[in-house]
């Protein structure tokens, strides 16, 4: 397990480079991305969802909670990333993945 603040540095730059990417594609997205206190929230324009990013630092991961289900993301060092365990996914694919899932519309695409 990585030291807090190296996990507090690499969490805050992956969650930055987030909702800049969020920011990016919000326009046409149906969506607004918005950083509270170090949590990332993900508004719907319809008001029927929120994705909720928030690192978790006594377990070292960053957790999403999204369409009713909780993600964790681990830390791999080997990639420089946040990679949820069960798929593979870093952090952006799996976001966008679920953004186009939520919105239903696989154009939606995050840098």
């Amino acid at each position: 397990m990585i030291d807090e603040a190296t996990f507090r540095r690499v969490s805050d730059r992956a969650l930055e480079s987030l909702k800049q990417s969020l920011i990016d594609a919000e326009e046409d997205g149906g969506f607004e991305a918005e950083d509270n206190n170090g949590v990332l929230n993900v508004l719907f324009e319809n008001g029927a969802a929120k994705f909720v990013f928030t690192p978790n630092t006594p377990v070292r991961q960053i957790w999403i909670s999204a369409q009713s289900t909780s993600f964790k993301l681990d830390w791999l060092e080997t990639a420089s990333a946040f990679i949820l365990p069960k798929t593979g996914e870093a952090l952006k694919p799996l976001t966008q993945r679920l953004l186009r899932e939520q919105i239903g519309d696989e154009s939606i695409t995050l840098k």
